[in-house]
């Protein structure tokens, strides 16, 4: 049994607390991961805060990256000592599977939620006092200086990386989520335009991911100056305030004939209403963003929908598949087309609430914790 520091919730709206805690050895099929540098993503906030069936005290986290250590039985082609970033879960066997869309597995809310190894109940966590921490979200709880992993999650990093590996693990969701959401769920074409609403993470990501499809109208609507001003140095040729006036008419006054694509990521129905609304016939709206109020909705005019032929696509992690894509983007980051490192600000593990708060009040795009 190792032990490992871990940022454990404990209850909804609470801070993380700071605590050692007891690793299981790695099952059949699992790897351990010693954490290199993990991402803070809305996500993990959101099943600490609105997700009760997600069990606590939990060790969340799901943008690890980081060093294998040990290797349970059944794993093949990964071994100690391999540089690794850890993506979501899916089974591989299922219909979607089958067509390379794992984000869309008809087992992903188990693997990636319940927070336990399906085919015993047991967590991989547990408190000093022996007491259950859940563990394996999204198939690898790495808010710890330990992950473990299911092999199925583990991603390789290419041997000629030169970005240190704590910075890397946004890429096992956030990133991938921005990216994949323009090159392959939307596959917005070069010529066409993009309009992206919210400039975190995902949104800058989604951002540089339109200059590489050879988009020629990117827009960002983004309060945070400091985020406009970086989306026009990595892709964006115009950048929206909200507060400035009516967001309707600012995207009128650069598009008059309504944009191609166009990508939420605040989960905010009136900017959601607002994007569907300034749509160009046959455009397309994706959704990323998860609302502050699980159950909100919003209301669509029929005839209004099919008459120019829009579509409306719910997108979880891109459409991409994690050992194919990541390699690709860290191709791209190579090239320069994917300077995702500048978006990102380091905290110390034991700093994570600090981390939180800077994060929600704007001083920084992407935060990643160093155990």
């Amino acid at each position: 049994m190792a032990t490992a520091i871990a940022a454990v919730a404990r209850e909804a709206r609470g801070d993380f607390t700071i605590e050692e805690i007891n690793v299981a050895p790695p099952a059949a099929g699992e790897v351990h991961v010693r954490i290199a540098g993990v991402g803070l993503c809305h996500t993990d906030l959101v099943f600490r805060d609105q997700f009760d069936a997600f069990a606590k005290p939990a060790v969340l986290g799901h943008e690890g990256a980081g060093v294998v250590e040990a290797v349970g039985p059944d794993v093949d082609g990964i071994a100690v000592g391999d540089r690794v970033i850890l993506g979501f879960s899916s089974c591989g066997g299922c219909p979607r599977c089958a067509e390379h869309l794992p984000s869309y597995c008809q087992n992903f809310v188990p693997l990636n939620y319940a927070g336990m190894r399906l085919n015993d109940g047991t967590s991989a966590y547990a408190g000093l006092d022996g007491a259950r921490i859940s563990s394996h979200f999204f198939g690898q709880s790495s808010f710890s200086t330990i992950a473990v992993a299911r092999a199925g999650n583990v991603v390789k990093v290419p041997s000629d990386c030169a970005l240190p590996l704590e910075l890397l693990g946004p890429l096992g969701c956030g990133l991938m989520t921005g990216a994949g959401a323009v090159m392959k769920s939307m596959a917005c074409k070069a010529g066409s335009s993009l309009i992206v609403f919210g400039g975190g993470p995902v949104g800058l990501a989604a951002v540089m991911a339109g200059k590489i499809q050879g988009c020629t109208s990117i827009i960002l609507v983004e309060p945070v100056a400091a985020r406009r001003a970086i989306a026009l140095e990595i892709g964006a040729t115009d950048a929206i305030d909200p507060a400035a006036g009516d967001i309707g008419q600012a995207i009128r006054a650069l598009l008059p004939l309504g944009v191609d694509a166009a990508l939420d990521t605040t989960g905010n129905i009136g900017v959601i209403e607002t994007a569907l609304a300034n749509l160009a016939p046959h455009g397309v709206l994706g959704l990323v963003g998860v609302p502050k109020d699980i159950g909100a909705s919003f209301s669509v005019n029929v005839a209004a929908l099919m008459t120019p032929g829009l579509r409306i696509l719910g997108i979880i992690e891109g459409d991409a598949v994690p050992q194919d894509f990541i390699p690709e983007l860290l191709a791209l980051q190579a090239q320069g087309h994917f300077p995702f490192d500048r978006l990102i600000r380091t905290f110390p593990l034991a700093e994570i609430n600090a981390a939180v708060a800077a994060q929600a009040q704007g001083e920084c795009i992407k935060v990643v914790l160093v155990p």
